[in-house]
């Protein structure tokens, strides 16, 4: 039913656009795909083997990728000539070394796919060809991008590859965020399931629409109305979330081996200056030397310029 609704919604979105912009032609469409899983490295001129492949990896981002199969069917109906291209969130992470990407599971998983895959790889791909622009002859060293809204993540860069991030199997992991919790012990959902009961299905309402942000201050997962709250709890969700951030920094620096310089980006990473103040203040402790930098992300830029490329001869 929510994938039927999401459907109308892009197809009533999609004809009022063609009626209103008539002197327009929509020459190619790119999308935005969560995840790729193990196969998609790099984005792709879409043709019905790869849709239904995409649709096999749904288990993997059940709340993302019916979403982002409703605009690739919608395009398909209402403009069926059109080429279509899907890049994924998952893509820029694809790389990284083999141990970043392995979890502590038997290998017959990992080779089934349950492994480190990491998101928002939109964002830091785009962040990642502004750096020259921005840090020089750093643009290339020890890099960690903060990228903080409802969903955050953290990547570590070196020569603007992907080393690791804080996203894992799937978009729970890492930061603390809007609704969702974050890294958490698996003994936390075998004791819920034994103890209250618990299937997948409630399970997977209470970590990505009931925790984060919200869980904890029991007010809201928005940043803004936390910071103008100041409650006792309000008080408490911000400090974990900045809290993590600046654990998680120090994991990264780990794997890099140090920090030339971090970046901002994202909705709070962007526009929340008392959160990012907080956090470059408990990070004192990386020294002066470090770069500091706010940078707006562009991920529909980085979609189409990967859809131009892969249309020019289509």
């Amino acid at each position: 039913m929510e994938h039927d609704g999401s459907a109308a919604c892009f197809n009533a979105a999609l004809s009022d656009l063609l009626d209103r912009f008539t002197e327009y032609r929509i020459t190619s469409v790119g999308h935005r795909v969560v995840h790729g899983g193990s196969d998609y490295a790099a984005p792709v001129l879409l043709d019905a083997r790869h849709i239904d492949a995409l649709r096999q990896l749904t288990p993997l981002a059940p709340l993302h990728q019916p979403h982002n199969l409703a605009g690739i069917d919608a395009i398909s109906r209402l403009l069926p000539n059109v080429p279509q291209v899907a890049c994924f969130d998952t893509a820029f992470h694809h790389d990284q070394p083999p141990l970043a990407q392995r979890l502590g599971l038997p290998r017959e998983m990992h080779d089934a796919g349950i492994r480190h895959y990491g998101f928002h790889g939109l964002s830091y791909e785009y962040i990642a060809s502004q750096l020259p622009v921005h840090l020089g002859a750093l643009a290339d060293g020890r890099v960690i991008v903060a990228h903080l809204g409802s969903g955050a993540s953290l990547c570590a860069l070196h020569e603007r590859r992907s080393v690791a991030t804080t996203m894992g199997f799937s978009t729970l992991d890492g930061l603390l965020m809007a609704t969702r919790c974050g890294t958490l012990d698996p003994g936390v959902l075998l004791y819920l399931m034994q103890t209250r009961g618990m299937d997948a299905a409630a399970l997977s309402t209470l970590l990505y629409e009931q925790s984060g942000l919200l869980g904890v201050s029991g007010i809201s997962g928005d940043i803004r109305t936390l910071l103008a709250a100041d409650t006792p709890t309000a008080r408490e969700a911000i400090a974990l979330f900045c809290y993590r951030v600046c654990r998680e920094v120090g994991s990264l620096a780990a794997a890099l081996g140090g920090v030339d310089a971090l970046v901002f980006t994202g909705g709070i990473g962007e526009h929340a200056h008392t959160i990012r103040k907080r956090i470059c203040a408990d990070l004192g402790w990386l020294g002066s030397d470090l770069r500091v930098l706010t940078l707006p992300t562009d991920e529909e830029c980085v979609i189409a310029q990967h859809t131009e490329r892969l249309c020019k001869h289509a």
